[in-house]
Protein backbone atom coordinates (compact mmCIF):
# COMPACT_ATOMS: atom_id res chain seq x y z
CA UNK A 1 0.00 0.00 0.00
CA UNK A 2 1.16 3.52 -0.82
CA UNK A 3 -0.87 6.32 -0.13
CA UNK A 4 -3.81 4.02 -0.03
CA UNK A 5 -3.72 3.07 -3.79
CA UNK A 6 -2.95 -0.70 -3.99
CA UNK A 7 -0.36 -1.38 -7.01
CA UNK A 8 -1.82 -3.77 -9.81
CA UNK A 9 0.74 -5.45 -11.87
CA UNK A 10 -2.09 -7.26 -14.00
CA UNK A 11 -2.30 -6.14 -17.87
CA UNK A 12 -5.36 -4.32 -16.98
CA UNK A 13 -3.95 -2.60 -13.76
CA UNK A 14 -1.22 -1.38 -16.33
CA UNK A 15 -3.34 -0.14 -19.04
CA UNK A 16 -5.23 1.81 -16.79
CA UNK A 17 -2.52 3.15 -15.09
CA UNK A 18 -1.35 3.78 -18.70
CA UNK A 19 -4.42 5.88 -19.10
CA UNK A 20 -4.09 7.66 -15.96
CA UNK A 21 -1.19 8.91 -16.74
CA UNK A 22 -1.80 10.05 -20.06
CA UNK A 23 -4.31 12.56 -18.58
CA UNK A 24 -2.05 13.73 -16.12
CA UNK A 25 0.75 14.57 -18.56
CA UNK A 26 -2.33 16.14 -20.67
CA UNK A 27 -2.78 17.80 -17.63
CA UNK A 28 0.62 19.14 -16.74
CA UNK A 29 0.42 20.34 -20.36
CA UNK A 30 -2.25 22.36 -20.07
CA UNK A 31 -1.20 23.60 -16.95
CA UNK A 32 2.43 24.47 -18.35
CA UNK A 33 0.58 26.05 -21.28
CA UNK A 34 -1.47 27.93 -18.87
CA UNK A 35 1.89 29.19 -17.06
CA UNK A 36 3.35 30.61 -19.62
CA UNK A 37 0.49 32.46 -21.16
CA UNK A 38 0.41 34.65 -18.07
CA UNK A 39 3.41 37.30 -18.17
CA UNK A 40 4.84 37.59 -14.89
CA UNK A 41 7.44 39.85 -13.95
CA UNK A 42 9.53 40.79 -10.76
CA UNK A 43 10.38 44.18 -10.28
CA UNK A 44 11.71 46.15 -7.18
CA UNK A 45 14.06 48.79 -5.98
CA UNK A 46 17.39 48.97 -7.06
CA UNK A 47 18.91 46.75 -4.30
CA UNK A 48 21.61 45.80 -6.83
CA UNK A 49 22.94 49.48 -6.91
CA UNK A 50 22.23 50.20 -3.27
CA UNK A 51 23.97 47.47 -1.71
CA UNK A 52 27.09 48.26 -3.13
CA UNK A 53 27.42 50.36 -0.46
CA UNK A 54 28.65 47.52 1.66
CA UNK A 55 31.25 47.21 -0.95
CA UNK A 56 32.05 50.59 -1.92
CA UNK A 57 34.62 50.39 -4.78
CA UNK A 58 33.68 53.31 -6.67
CA UNK A 59 35.65 55.00 -9.05
CA UNK A 60 37.35 58.19 -7.97
CA UNK A 61 35.51 61.63 -8.84
CA UNK A 62 36.47 63.41 -12.04
CA UNK A 63 33.95 66.34 -11.36
CA UNK A 64 33.02 68.93 -8.58
CA UNK A 65 29.26 70.45 -8.28
CA UNK A 66 29.33 73.45 -5.91
CA UNK A 67 25.44 74.11 -4.62
CA UNK A 68 24.12 76.17 -1.16
CA UNK A 69 21.44 72.91 -0.24
CA UNK A 70 21.60 69.67 -1.45
CA UNK A 71 18.73 67.01 -0.75
CA UNK A 72 19.95 63.52 -0.27
CA UNK A 73 16.85 60.87 -1.23
CA UNK A 74 13.61 61.92 -3.27
CA UNK A 75 11.10 60.41 -1.03
CA UNK A 76 8.39 62.15 0.51
CA UNK A 77 10.79 63.55 2.72
CA UNK A 78 12.85 65.10 0.32
CA UNK A 79 10.56 66.22 -1.95
CA UNK A 80 8.21 68.00 0.92
CA UNK A 81 11.99 69.47 1.50
CA UNK A 82 12.19 70.96 -2.12
CA UNK A 83 9.03 71.87 -1.48
CA UNK A 84 8.76 73.87 1.35
CA UNK A 85 11.95 75.67 0.02
CA UNK A 86 10.68 76.65 -3.15
CA UNK A 87 7.75 78.11 -0.91
CA UNK A 88 10.50 80.25 1.01
CA UNK A 89 11.74 81.41 -2.24
CA UNK A 90 15.08 79.38 -1.83
CA UNK A 91 15.53 77.30 -5.14
CA UNK A 92 19.44 77.48 -5.40
CA UNK A 93 19.13 73.58 -4.44
CA UNK A 94 19.82 70.00 -5.63
CA UNK A 95 18.03 66.23 -4.85
CA UNK A 96 19.63 63.31 -5.50
CA UNK A 97 17.83 60.12 -5.66
CA UNK A 98 19.24 56.55 -6.84
CA UNK A 99 16.31 54.72 -8.35
CA UNK A 100 15.11 56.27 -11.61
CA UNK A 101 12.12 57.96 -10.71
CA UNK A 102 10.87 59.74 -7.47
CA UNK A 103 8.93 59.28 -4.70
CA UNK A 104 10.44 56.56 -2.48
CA UNK A 105 7.25 54.11 -1.33
CA UNK A 106 4.82 56.43 -3.12
CA UNK A 107 5.81 55.74 -6.52
CA UNK A 108 3.30 54.39 -9.24
CA UNK A 109 3.21 52.64 -12.29
CA UNK A 110 1.07 52.72 -15.31
CA UNK A 111 0.14 49.93 -18.03
CA UNK A 112 -2.63 49.85 -20.96
CA UNK A 113 -5.61 49.76 -18.83
CA UNK A 114 -4.76 51.74 -15.90
CA UNK A 115 -2.06 53.45 -13.36
CA UNK A 116 -1.66 51.55 -9.83
CA UNK A 117 0.45 52.21 -6.45
CA UNK A 118 3.70 50.27 -6.32
CA UNK A 119 3.35 51.11 -2.31
CA UNK A 120 1.13 53.76 -0.39
CA UNK A 121 -1.95 54.37 -1.77
CA UNK A 122 -3.96 56.90 0.05
CA UNK A 123 -4.02 59.30 2.68
CA UNK A 124 -6.32 59.80 5.28
CA UNK A 125 -7.98 63.19 5.81
CA UNK A 126 -6.07 64.89 7.88
CA UNK A 127 -6.44 66.21 11.35
CA UNK A 128 -7.42 69.73 11.57
CA UNK A 129 -4.16 70.56 13.45
CA UNK A 130 -2.21 69.70 10.20
CA UNK A 131 -2.00 73.25 8.90
CA UNK A 132 0.66 73.00 6.55
CA UNK A 133 -0.17 69.66 5.11
CA UNK A 134 -3.93 71.41 4.48
CA UNK A 135 -2.62 74.29 2.51
CA UNK A 136 -0.54 71.76 0.28
CA UNK A 137 -3.74 69.74 -0.50
CA UNK A 138 -5.48 73.34 -1.36
CA UNK A 139 -2.41 74.28 -3.25
CA UNK A 140 -3.09 70.91 -5.27
CA UNK A 141 -6.85 71.01 -5.38
CA UNK A 142 -7.14 68.41 -3.43
CA UNK A 143 -8.90 70.70 -1.59
CA UNK A 144 -11.21 72.96 -3.63
CA UNK A 145 -12.70 75.86 -0.64
CA UNK A 146 -13.37 75.93 2.28
CA UNK A 147 -16.91 76.32 4.26
CA UNK A 148 -17.69 79.33 6.80
CA UNK A 149 -17.39 77.16 9.15
CA UNK A 150 -13.28 76.59 8.25
CA UNK A 151 -14.31 73.21 6.80
CA UNK A 152 -12.25 71.50 4.02
CA UNK A 153 -14.33 70.69 0.85
CA UNK A 154 -12.26 68.69 -1.00
CA UNK A 155 -12.88 67.24 -4.59
CA UNK A 156 -15.43 64.29 -4.17
CA UNK A 157 -13.38 62.59 -7.20
CA UNK A 158 -10.50 62.40 -5.04
CA UNK A 159 -12.33 61.04 -2.44
CA UNK A 160 -12.45 57.45 -2.29
CA UNK A 161 -16.38 55.86 -4.11
CA UNK A 162 -18.73 54.17 -2.51
CA UNK A 163 -18.43 50.96 -1.59
CA UNK A 164 -15.07 51.83 -0.09
CA UNK A 165 -14.17 48.59 1.73
CA UNK A 166 -15.06 44.97 2.31
CA UNK A 167 -14.22 41.83 4.16
CA UNK A 168 -13.99 37.95 2.91
CA UNK A 169 -14.90 36.10 6.47
CA UNK A 170 -17.07 32.80 5.85
CA UNK A 171 -17.26 32.53 2.64
CA UNK A 172 -19.47 35.57 2.63
CA UNK A 173 -18.53 39.42 2.19
CA UNK A 174 -19.16 41.65 4.38
CA UNK A 175 -19.33 45.26 4.46
CA UNK A 176 -16.66 47.20 6.27
CA UNK A 177 -13.22 45.23 7.54
CA UNK A 178 -14.20 45.09 11.46
CA UNK A 179 -15.22 41.08 10.92
CA UNK A 180 -19.09 41.60 11.33
CA UNK A 181 -20.23 38.52 10.36
CA UNK A 182 -20.72 34.98 11.64
CA UNK A 183 -19.50 35.99 15.55
CA UNK A 184 -20.64 35.28 18.50
CA UNK A 185 -22.17 37.41 21.47
CA UNK A 186 -19.44 37.12 23.25
CA UNK A 187 -16.54 38.02 20.02
CA UNK A 188 -18.92 40.93 18.84
CA UNK A 189 -19.17 42.26 22.13
CA UNK A 190 -14.75 42.02 22.63
CA UNK A 191 -14.55 43.71 19.27
CA UNK A 192 -17.18 46.62 21.18
CA UNK A 193 -15.30 46.99 24.15
CA UNK A 194 -11.54 47.47 21.60
CA UNK A 195 -13.37 50.06 19.31
CA UNK A 196 -14.27 52.23 23.13
CA UNK A 197 -11.27 51.50 24.82
CA UNK A 198 -9.65 53.21 21.49
CA UNK A 199 -11.81 55.98 21.48
CA UNK A 200 -10.84 56.75 24.62
CA UNK A 201 -7.22 56.67 23.76
CA UNK A 202 -8.06 58.85 20.87
CA UNK A 203 -9.08 61.85 23.44
CA UNK A 204 -6.68 60.94 26.02
CA UNK A 205 -4.41 64.39 26.75
CA UNK A 206 -1.35 64.49 28.76
CA UNK A 207 -0.75 67.10 31.71
CA UNK A 208 0.50 69.54 28.83
CA UNK A 209 -2.55 69.62 27.17
CA UNK A 210 -1.86 67.89 23.91
CA UNK A 211 -2.97 64.48 22.48
CA UNK A 212 -1.26 61.45 23.44
CA UNK A 213 -1.71 59.69 20.32
CA UNK A 214 -1.25 62.42 17.24
CA UNK A 215 -0.34 62.90 13.94
CA UNK A 216 2.52 64.30 13.26
CA UNK A 217 4.11 62.60 16.64
CA UNK A 218 5.83 65.70 17.48
CA UNK A 219 2.60 67.77 18.01
CA UNK A 220 1.72 64.79 20.72
CA UNK A 221 1.75 65.28 24.67
CA UNK A 222 5.42 64.67 25.77
CA UNK A 223 4.46 64.62 29.58
CA UNK A 224 2.70 60.96 29.09
CA UNK A 225 4.76 57.95 29.82
CA UNK A 226 5.29 56.82 26.49
CA UNK A 227 7.86 53.52 27.41
CA UNK A 228 4.80 51.81 29.67
CA UNK A 229 3.12 50.89 26.67
CA UNK A 230 6.20 51.42 23.87
CA UNK A 231 7.86 48.26 25.68
CA UNK A 232 5.05 46.04 25.56
CA UNK A 233 3.70 44.39 22.03
CA UNK A 234 0.57 44.75 21.00
CA UNK A 235 -0.30 41.43 21.86
CA UNK A 236 0.68 41.50 25.44
CA UNK A 237 -0.68 44.59 26.05
CA UNK A 238 -4.39 42.92 24.68
CA UNK A 239 -4.07 39.83 27.00
CA UNK A 240 -3.50 42.43 29.65
CA UNK A 241 -6.57 43.80 28.94
CA UNK A 242 -8.12 40.22 28.99
CA UNK A 243 -9.27 39.63 24.92
CA UNK A 244 -9.16 36.48 24.31
CA UNK A 245 -11.49 35.59 21.43
CA UNK A 246 -9.76 35.37 17.65
CA UNK A 247 -11.90 37.79 15.85
CA UNK A 248 -10.64 40.62 17.89
CA UNK A 249 -6.74 39.73 17.91
CA UNK A 250 -6.98 38.64 13.94
CA UNK A 251 -8.56 42.21 13.07
CA UNK A 252 -5.72 44.05 15.54
CA UNK A 253 -3.09 41.94 13.66
CA UNK A 254 -4.20 42.68 10.53
CA UNK A 255 -4.37 46.61 10.86
CA UNK A 256 -0.63 46.19 12.69
CA UNK A 257 0.85 44.10 9.55
CA UNK A 258 -0.70 46.42 6.68
CA UNK A 259 0.37 50.20 8.67
CA UNK A 260 3.93 48.67 9.97
CA UNK A 261 4.52 45.52 8.11
CA UNK A 262 4.70 43.67 11.61
CA UNK A 263 2.21 42.21 13.60
CA UNK A 264 1.13 41.95 17.39
CA UNK A 265 3.56 39.69 18.04
CA UNK A 266 6.20 42.36 17.03
CA UNK A 267 4.44 45.75 17.13
CA UNK A 268 5.03 47.98 20.07
CA UNK A 269 1.65 48.60 21.90
CA UNK A 270 1.64 52.57 21.78
CA UNK A 271 2.46 52.37 18.23
CA UNK A 272 -0.87 50.18 17.70
CA UNK A 273 -2.78 52.05 19.55
CA UNK A 274 -1.56 55.21 17.71
CA UNK A 275 -3.12 53.30 14.64
CA UNK A 276 -6.64 53.63 16.12
CA UNK A 277 -6.08 56.84 18.16
CA UNK A 278 -4.04 59.34 16.60
CA UNK A 279 -6.30 60.47 13.66
CA UNK A 280 -9.28 62.87 15.25
CA UNK A 281 -11.63 62.93 12.64
CA UNK A 282 -12.36 66.25 12.79
CA UNK A 283 -14.89 66.96 10.27
CA UNK A 284 -17.84 63.77 10.77
CA UNK A 285 -18.94 64.35 6.91
CA UNK A 286 -15.72 62.68 5.98
CA UNK A 287 -15.49 60.39 8.91
CA UNK A 288 -15.33 56.76 6.66
CA UNK A 289 -13.33 58.70 3.80
CA UNK A 290 -9.72 58.42 2.50
CA UNK A 291 -8.27 60.20 -0.75
CA UNK A 292 -7.11 58.34 -3.28
CA UNK A 293 -6.31 57.66 -6.56
CA UNK A 294 -5.67 54.79 -9.11
CA UNK A 295 -1.48 55.62 -9.17
CA UNK A 296 -2.29 55.91 -5.15
CA UNK A 297 0.04 58.57 -3.67
CA UNK A 298 2.10 58.48 -6.54
CA UNK A 299 -0.41 61.81 -7.18
CA UNK A 300 0.66 63.53 -3.63
CA UNK A 301 4.49 62.43 -5.70
CA UNK A 302 2.91 64.22 -8.62
CA UNK A 303 2.42 67.23 -6.86
CA UNK A 304 5.07 67.16 -4.76
CA UNK A 305 8.00 66.97 -7.60
CA UNK A 306 6.76 70.10 -9.48
CA UNK A 307 8.91 71.81 -6.72
CA UNK A 308 12.13 70.27 -7.63
CA UNK A 309 11.75 70.12 -11.34
CA UNK A 310 14.96 70.11 -13.19
CA UNK A 311 17.01 70.54 -9.51
CA UNK A 312 16.79 66.17 -9.30
CA UNK A 313 19.56 64.16 -10.47
CA UNK A 314 18.12 60.61 -10.58
CA UNK A 315 19.93 57.03 -10.42
CA UNK A 316 22.89 58.92 -8.53
CA UNK A 317 24.21 56.87 -5.17
CA UNK A 318 26.15 59.35 -2.68
CA UNK A 319 28.08 56.60 -0.84
CA UNK A 320 30.33 58.74 1.59
CA UNK A 321 29.82 62.18 3.53
CA UNK A 322 32.40 64.37 4.78
CA UNK A 323 32.03 67.22 6.95
CA UNK A 324 34.35 70.15 6.59
CA UNK A 325 34.54 73.31 7.99
CA UNK A 326 33.22 75.41 5.12
CA UNK A 327 31.38 72.84 3.57
CA UNK A 328 30.14 69.10 3.47
CA UNK A 329 31.46 67.13 0.52
CA UNK A 330 29.24 64.10 -1.12
CA UNK A 331 31.00 61.64 -3.09
CA UNK A 332 28.03 60.60 -5.63
CA UNK A 333 27.76 57.65 -8.00
CA UNK A 334 26.33 58.52 -11.15
CA UNK A 335 24.97 55.06 -12.68
CA UNK A 336 23.54 56.19 -15.72
CA UNK A 337 27.51 57.51 -16.77
CA UNK A 338 29.43 54.90 -14.49
CA UNK A 339 31.53 57.78 -12.86
CA UNK A 340 31.94 59.39 -9.71
CA UNK A 341 31.25 63.30 -8.82
CA UNK A 342 32.39 65.43 -5.82
CA UNK A 343 29.05 67.79 -4.38
CA UNK A 344 30.44 70.36 -2.01
CA UNK A 345 27.19 71.99 -0.14
CA UNK A 346 26.80 74.73 2.97
CA UNK A 347 24.26 72.71 3.74
CA UNK A 348 22.98 69.05 2.95
CA UNK A 349 19.39 67.97 3.91
CA UNK A 350 19.48 64.15 4.61
CA UNK A 351 16.64 62.16 3.54
CA UNK A 352 18.13 58.75 3.64
CA UNK A 353 16.40 55.84 5.79
CA UNK A 354 18.74 55.13 8.31
CA UNK A 355 19.73 51.73 6.90
CA UNK A 356 21.67 53.83 3.65
CA UNK A 357 23.29 56.38 6.59
CA UNK A 358 25.09 53.93 8.48
CA UNK A 359 27.24 53.72 5.35
CA UNK A 360 27.56 57.32 4.47
CA UNK A 361 28.73 58.38 7.99
CA UNK A 362 30.87 57.22 10.81
CA UNK A 363 29.45 56.21 14.26
CA UNK A 364 26.31 55.22 12.98
CA UNK A 365 25.54 51.37 12.86
CA UNK A 366 25.45 50.23 16.62
CA UNK A 367 22.00 52.73 16.52
CA UNK A 368 21.17 51.96 13.20
CA UNK A 369 21.26 47.95 14.12
CA UNK A 370 17.58 48.80 16.54
CA UNK A 371 15.77 50.21 13.38
CA UNK A 372 13.67 47.51 11.81
CA UNK A 373 12.32 47.53 7.97
CA UNK A 374 9.52 45.77 6.81
CA UNK A 375 10.26 44.20 3.26
CA UNK A 376 6.92 43.83 1.14
CA UNK A 377 5.82 42.81 -2.22
CA UNK A 378 3.25 45.12 -4.37
CA UNK A 379 2.15 43.04 -7.04
CA UNK A 380 -0.07 44.57 -10.03
CA UNK A 381 -2.47 41.95 -11.49
CA UNK A 382 -4.20 42.63 -14.95
CA UNK A 383 -7.67 40.57 -15.53
CA UNK A 384 -9.69 39.28 -18.36
CA UNK A 385 -12.77 39.61 -15.45
CA UNK A 386 -13.85 39.47 -12.28
CA UNK A 387 -14.82 36.04 -10.78
CA UNK A 388 -17.43 37.22 -8.01
CA UNK A 389 -18.30 34.50 -5.61
CA UNK A 390 -21.83 35.67 -4.52
CA UNK A 391 -22.55 38.87 -6.68
CA UNK A 392 -21.01 41.29 -4.13
CA UNK A 393 -20.14 44.89 -5.55
CA UNK A 394 -16.37 45.13 -5.97
CA UNK A 395 -15.23 47.75 -3.20
CA UNK A 396 -11.72 49.92 -3.31
CA UNK A 397 -10.06 47.81 -0.84
CA UNK A 398 -10.78 44.06 -0.33
CA UNK A 399 -9.73 42.00 2.56
CA UNK A 400 -9.47 38.43 3.06
CA UNK A 401 -10.41 37.70 6.98
CA UNK A 402 -6.69 35.53 8.14
CA UNK A 403 -5.02 35.91 4.68
CA UNK A 404 -1.73 35.54 4.07
CA UNK A 405 -1.65 38.68 2.22
CA UNK A 406 -2.93 42.48 2.98
CA UNK A 407 -5.67 41.95 0.58
CA UNK A 408 -5.96 44.01 -2.54
CA UNK A 409 -7.18 47.49 -4.22
CA UNK A 410 -9.02 47.96 -7.12
CA UNK A 411 -6.75 50.31 -9.56
CA UNK A 412 -9.93 51.24 -11.63
CA UNK A 413 -12.16 52.27 -8.90
CA UNK A 414 -11.62 55.84 -9.13
CA UNK A 415 -12.31 55.74 -12.71
CA UNK A 416 -15.52 56.11 -14.45
CA UNK A 417 -14.87 53.09 -16.39
CA UNK A 418 -14.91 51.03 -13.44
CA UNK A 419 -16.56 48.36 -14.34
CA UNK A 420 -14.70 47.74 -18.06
CA UNK A 421 -12.15 45.22 -18.66
CA UNK A 422 -9.79 43.79 -18.21
CA UNK A 423 -9.66 45.00 -14.82
CA UNK A 424 -6.08 45.79 -12.66
CA UNK A 425 -5.69 45.24 -8.97
CA UNK A 426 -2.84 45.57 -5.90
CA UNK A 427 -2.07 42.75 -4.19
CA UNK A 428 -0.32 43.79 -0.94
CA UNK A 429 1.67 41.22 0.89
CA UNK A 430 4.02 42.17 3.96
CA UNK A 431 7.12 39.47 5.36
CA UNK A 432 7.56 41.24 8.58
CA UNK A 433 7.05 37.75 10.62
CA UNK A 434 10.06 38.79 13.58
CA UNK A 435 12.58 37.14 11.57
CA UNK A 436 13.13 40.46 9.10
CA UNK A 437 16.65 39.28 7.61
CA UNK A 438 15.23 35.94 6.57
CA UNK A 439 12.02 37.29 5.18
CA UNK A 440 14.28 39.67 3.16
CA UNK A 441 16.27 36.52 1.58
CA UNK A 442 12.80 35.10 1.04
CA UNK A 443 12.11 38.43 -0.81
CA UNK A 444 14.87 38.19 -3.53
CA UNK A 445 15.38 34.37 -3.41
CA UNK A 446 11.39 33.54 -4.52
CA UNK A 447 11.02 33.35 -8.32
CA UNK A 448 7.93 35.02 -10.05
CA UNK A 449 6.16 31.47 -10.22
CA UNK A 450 6.70 31.22 -6.36
CA UNK A 451 5.39 34.53 -5.76
CA UNK A 452 2.40 33.83 -8.32
CA UNK A 453 1.48 30.73 -6.53
CA UNK A 454 1.54 32.37 -3.46
CA UNK A 455 -0.87 35.02 -4.64
CA UNK A 456 -3.14 33.01 -6.49
CA UNK A 457 -3.38 30.09 -4.05
CA UNK A 458 -3.82 33.58 -1.18
CA UNK A 459 -7.01 34.87 -3.60
CA UNK A 460 -8.55 31.68 -4.82
CA UNK A 461 -10.17 31.58 -0.96
CA UNK A 462 -12.68 34.71 -2.07
CA UNK A 463 -12.16 34.54 -5.90
CA UNK A 464 -12.43 30.50 -6.98
CA UNK A 465 -10.69 30.26 -10.23
CA UNK A 466 -9.22 33.54 -10.53
CA UNK A 467 -6.07 32.28 -12.37
CA UNK A 468 -8.10 31.94 -14.89
CA UNK A 469 -8.87 35.26 -15.80
CA UNK A 470 -5.05 36.30 -15.24
CA UNK A 471 -3.29 38.29 -18.47
CA UNK A 472 -0.47 39.44 -16.33
CA UNK A 473 1.37 39.98 -12.58
CA UNK A 474 4.46 42.59 -12.18
CA UNK A 475 5.34 41.77 -8.51
CA UNK A 476 7.41 44.67 -7.09
CA UNK A 477 9.85 43.89 -4.12
CA UNK A 478 10.34 46.52 -1.36
CA UNK A 479 13.45 44.96 0.14
CA UNK A 480 13.12 47.65 2.98
CA UNK A 481 9.51 48.88 2.63
CA UNK A 482 8.98 50.69 6.00
CA UNK A 483 9.90 50.96 9.22
CA UNK A 484 8.66 48.73 12.06
CA UNK A 485 8.13 50.00 15.18
CA UNK A 486 8.50 46.71 17.11
CA UNK A 487 8.23 47.30 21.00
CA UNK A 488 10.85 49.36 22.06
CA UNK A 489 11.44 51.39 19.49
CA UNK A 490 9.79 54.39 19.64
CA UNK A 491 10.83 54.66 23.45
CA UNK A 492 14.32 54.16 22.39
CA UNK A 493 17.01 57.40 22.21
CA UNK A 494 18.10 55.91 18.57
CA UNK A 495 15.83 58.19 16.61
CA UNK A 496 16.60 61.02 18.70
CA UNK A 497 20.47 60.43 18.73
CA UNK A 498 20.18 59.81 14.87
CA UNK A 499 17.82 62.98 13.97
CA UNK A 500 20.29 65.53 16.07
CA UNK A 501 22.20 68.12 13.24
CA UNK A 502 25.87 67.37 12.79
CA UNK A 503 27.86 70.88 12.99
CA UNK A 504 24.50 72.45 12.06
CA UNK A 505 25.89 71.32 8.10
CA UNK A 506 24.38 67.76 7.65
CA UNK A 507 20.23 67.65 8.75
CA UNK A 508 18.38 64.42 8.74
CA UNK A 509 14.49 63.59 7.61
CA UNK A 510 13.23 60.49 7.31
CA UNK A 511 9.69 59.09 8.22
CA UNK A 512 11.99 56.35 10.27
CA UNK A 513 13.27 59.10 12.65
CA UNK A 514 9.12 59.89 13.36
CA UNK A 515 9.58 55.71 13.68
CA UNK A 516 5.91 55.41 12.27
CA UNK A 517 6.09 54.83 8.00
CA UNK A 518 3.30 57.37 6.75
CA UNK A 519 2.77 59.77 4.57
CA UNK A 520 1.98 63.06 7.12
CA UNK A 521 5.78 61.94 9.17
CA UNK A 522 7.34 62.11 6.16
CA UNK A 523 5.62 65.36 4.89
CA UNK A 524 6.06 67.01 8.18
CA UNK A 525 9.87 65.92 8.29
CA UNK A 526 10.90 67.29 5.45
CA UNK A 527 9.16 70.60 5.58
CA UNK A 528 10.49 70.98 9.22
CA UNK A 529 13.90 70.17 8.43
CA UNK A 530 13.70 72.79 5.24
CA UNK A 531 12.83 75.40 7.97
CA UNK A 532 15.50 74.61 9.86
CA UNK A 533 17.90 74.74 7.16
CA UNK A 534 16.50 78.02 6.07
CA UNK A 535 16.40 79.93 9.36
CA UNK A 536 20.55 78.53 9.89
CA UNK A 537 21.52 80.19 6.48
CA UNK A 538 20.30 83.40 7.87
CA UNK A 539 17.69 83.48 4.94
CA UNK A 540 14.68 86.08 4.23
CA UNK A 541 11.17 84.55 3.12
CA UNK A 542 10.25 85.71 -0.86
Amino acid sequence: MKNGVRFNPSRRGFLKLAFLGAIGLQFAQACKKKMNRIFLRLTGTDHILGHRLRFPDFPKSTKVIEIPILILGGGVSGLSAAYRLQQKGMNDFLLLDMESEVGGNARHGENDYSRYPLGAHYLPIPNASNRELLQFLEESKIIVGWTNEGVPLFDEEQLSFAPHERLFIHNIWQEGIVPSYGLTPQETAEIERFMVKMSQFKHLKGADGKYVFDIPMRNASQSDDLKRLDVLTMRSWMESEGYKTEPVFSYVNYCCRDDYGTGIAATSAFAAIHYFASRKHDWSAYQDLVLTWQEGNGRLVSHLKKYADGRVLNQHLAYQIHVGQDAVEVSVFDDKKKLSKTIKAQKVINCCPQFVNQYLLPNRTALTKKFHYAPWIVATIVLHRFPFTDGATLSWENIIYNGKGLGYVYDQHQSLNQLQSPFVITYYHSLGDGDLNGNRKQLYQWTDQQWKEFIMEDLEKAHYGIENEVISIEVFRHGHGMISPVSGFLSDEARRELAKPIADKVYFAHSDLSGISIFEEAFYQGITVADQVFADLGQKEA
